[in-house]
């Protein structure tokens, strides 16, 4: 079982940066992915980015250049983080942690002002 706490959202302006951080916990052998994925009222969770390890990190084309996720060595602590924020990017945003299994995160709200 994996638990995932998420940190790291609030409220900022167009143009402005925040950092979104994920932290696991519990026992596992080994986390093989990991992503955040993003929903906005009234629409479906998509995918923002993704990093399979060993493989290479894939990013939505809404986001490129902009977001950049990264984690530490020992893979239990992952991050996102956003530049150059749009009013578009506001919404919940997810952790998401594949092991032989799937998990997520509580979510944390992302709310950009214009």
């Amino acid at each position: 079982q994996v638990q995932l706490v998420e940190s790291g959202g609030g409220l900022a302006q167009a143009g402005g940066s925040l950092r979104l951080s994920c932290a696991a916990s519990g026992m596992f052998l080994s986390i093989n992915a990991m992503g955040w994925y993003r929903q906005a009222p009234g629409k479906q969770r998509e995918l923002v980015a993704y990093i399979p390890r060993g493989g290479s990190t894939i990013y939505d084309d809404a986001v490129k250049g902009r977001f950049t996720i990264s984690s530490d060595d020992a893979w239990n602590t992952f991050w996102l983080q956003m530049n150059g924020l749009k009013p578009e990017d506001t919404a919940m945003y997810y952790c998401r942690v594949i092991t032989t299994r799937d998990f997520w995160g509580q979510g944390t709200q992302v709310t950009v002002s214009s």
